[in-house]
């Protein structure tokens, strides 16, 4: 598919951006894969709402000029940059001391940085490339989420939103570094939300297939990504998910193309405990079976 073509085809799905004007103003959100794609997409949804937002991202070029262009963009936040790899710990202490150096604060992050990983049957892919998308999305995801934590404990609170993908709640063969990486950030985001409670909140964030260059290589022709949804719209859930709207919501694991979200405190849904919207084993009784 060429680049207009491709163009048209994101055209075609992209919703109305939920406007929420001055959700966060006065704030700081660090967007973590930010440069690109979804992550630029939060970033853009962040600065529109009155964040300042912090950038970062492995490829100092392409960084800065997407905070080039984030800066044009309708916003009245400001825009800072940091190069870095989420795999490195020492990378991610300077992600959150630019933070805090230039805006004096990092009220919430949002974690949308990862890699697709080798695409294969598990006896054909390199066993390094596996490794090492594990270390990226899964790894990275601590660092992020530890680091975080320990500013937001210090300050008072705070929000995070990570992100899972493919293979979480389903099986996604050919993709088993990708798939186990993920399934894994939404049992990490559950249990470390009981770690963190009250002070910080945490929950995942499941975009849907995305319509981006990546999917789409991933996927190889434009009808396997015929169900596929903007990056809008995970944007327009991380946006909400780090805002206080979503105060009392932690450890859940949000599908952002199909759940109420907005609506889930007006119903009463019980969101601080209990398994709804988390993963969990299937047994016999959740099937009407009176066996064991």
């Amino acid at each position: 598919m060429s680049l207009p073509e491709f163009a048209a085809f994101r055209a075609n799905r992209l919703p109305a951006m939920i406007s929420e004007a001055g959700a966060l103003a006065g704030k700081t959100i660090l967007v973590t894969g930010g440069s690109m794609g979804i992550g630029f997409a939060c970033a853009t949804a962040c600065r529109a709402a009155g964040a300042n937002v912090v950038l970062a991202a492995r490829g100092a070029a392409v960084l800065a000029e997407s905070a080039a262009r984030l800066a044009q963009l309708k916003g009245s936040g400001y825009v800072e940059t940091v190069a870095g790899d989420v795999g490195e710990e020492a990378d991610v202490e300077e992600f959150f001391a630019r933070a805090i150096a230039r805006f004096d604060r990092c009220d919430g992050v949002i974690h949308a940085a990862g890699v697709m990983g080798p695409v294969g049957s598990i006896t054909d892919v390199d066993s390094n490339a596996w490794l090492e998308t594990i270390r990226i999305n899964l790894f990275g995801t601590f660092l992020i989420t530890r680091v975080a934590a320990r500013h937001m404990r210090a300050a008072g609170g705070g929000r995070i939103v990570l992100f899972s993908g493919g293979g979480a709640s389903t099986p996604f063969p050919d993709h088993t570094a990708y798939a186990c990486s993920k399934v894994a950030v939404v049992r990490f985001t559950e249990t470390v939300a009981k770690e963190l409670a009250p002070l910080v909140e945490i929950n995942c964030l499941g975009p849907g297939l995305v319509a981006t260059r990546l999917a789409l290589d991933a996927q190889s022709s434009a009808e396997k990504l015929r169900g596929a949804v903007s990056p809008e719209v995970g944007a327009s859930a991380a946006l909400f998910l780090v805002s206080d709207a979503a105060k009392g919501i932690t450890g859940r694991f949000v599908a952002a193309q199909y759940d109420d979200y907005r609506s889930w405190k007006s119903r009463g849904v019980p969101l601080d405990d209990g398994d709804l919207f988390t993963l969990r084993r299937v047994v016999p009784r959740d099937r009407n079976l009176d066996w064991q």
